[in-house]
């Protein structure tokens, strides 16, 4: 099959190249890939950025995205056949979607919402599983909340914004002007154009921070929340909570807790909570979005589809940040 890779850490562009099929594990599926989202992820592992935490074997094919067909199943296999249209984002170590095929772990799969093309399946597993795990998993947001999800037009923002407002709480975002009917119309209520204006002045009272942004940031979204409140952030520091729940080794245990010590103390000063979220795959909770998917309650927004032989323009152009939602690259 073809795949796009990498041999080492490089600011560089994928290969392309020939690789054998993979080969599926008891408790796994093949999957035929149509479609695979691009996530700036990507960009983050194929830099080495993420090396301590997530240290892959080289050569590895990227990519934490797909929708596509079930071609073959594993003896202990029992709730997908041959011909079912899946999507998921696998697990960390078992990525590789940016290829023709990929093994997924049973239960990191979900059925794919009826009424959704591939390409527009393929843009929502890690969005919509980052913004499940910040809202309802950690966040437990609740009806009458007030919630801030910055950079409201991502990936991240545009899902988010949505289930927010599903679970009726109101919802501040930081958006360019341009985007600001766009997002009104899929949820937002309070919109700030993060070039003309400072969050920090017009946010008060708020009960919990998606936070997605710098460091800089990310300190002034402590100041915004009530007595209680919580920041969430899906872009650092991460933790010693997270390096225990991922089994990391002392080193990666002492880099966290330095790492995390400044916003940690400050936000215990305020009496408010620091937690940093490296979303997991999670083909339970992919099937809880596909229901609000299929009831129009959530739907995917779609900036620009490339196809499969352009993967490393597509990449590029989610590096540049201005992707208002997701960037996909179609394969079949």
């Amino acid at each position: 099959m073809k795949a796009f890779l990498i041999n080492k850490y490089t600011k560089g562009g994928l290969q392309l190249t020939d690789v054998s099929l993979p080969k599926i594990k008891n408790n796994e599926v093949l999957v035929e890939i149509y479609a695979t989202g691009l996530n700036l992820l990507d960009s983050k592992i194929k830099t080495g950025e993420f090396k301590l935490i997530l240290p892959y074997k080289m050569p590895l094919i990227l990519g934490h995205d797909l929708a596509g067909i079930v071609k073959e199943v594993g003896k202990n296999v029992k709730k997908y056949n041959v011909g079912d249209e899946v999507y998921a984002r696998p697990t960390d170590f078992h990525i590789g979607t940016f290829a023709e095929y990929i093994t997924v772990r049973e239960e990191d799969l979900a059925f794919k919402p009826k009424n959704l093309s591939m390409e527009e399946a393929a843009s929502v597993p890690l969005v919509a599983l980052t913004a499940w795990q910040a809202l309802v998993e950690i966040g437990r947001l609740k009806k009458g909340q007030k919630v801030f999800i910055q950079a409201g037009s991502g990936g991240v923002g545009t899902i988010a914004i949505q289930l927010a407002k599903h679970l009726g709480a109101t919802v501040a975002t930081t958006a360019s002007a341009k985007s600001f009917d766009f997002l009104k119309e899929i949820g937002a209520d309070v919109l700030i154009d993060y070039k003309t204006q400072d969050f920090e002045a017009i946010l008060k009272d708020y009960d919990l921070v998606l936070n997605s942004q710098d460091n800089k940031t990310l300190e002034k979204s402590l100041n915004i929340l009530k007595a209680g409140g919580r920041v969430i952030s899906i872009s650092g520091p991460p933790t010693p909570e997270f390096a225990e729940a991922i089994h990391a080794n002392w080193l990666v245990k002492m880099v966290t807790r330095f790492l995390s010590f400044g916003i940690k103390k400050k936000a215990k000063k305020l009496g408010v909570d620091y937690t940093f979220l490296f979303m997991k795959a999670d083909g339970n909770q992919l099937n809880e979005i596909t229901k609000l998917i299929e009831s129009g309650i959530i739907q995917p927004i779609i900036d620009k589809v490339f196809p499969f032989g352009e993967t490393n323009k597509a990449l590029e152009y989610v590096e540049n940040g201005r992707a208002k939602g997701k960037v996909v690259v179609k394969i079949k």
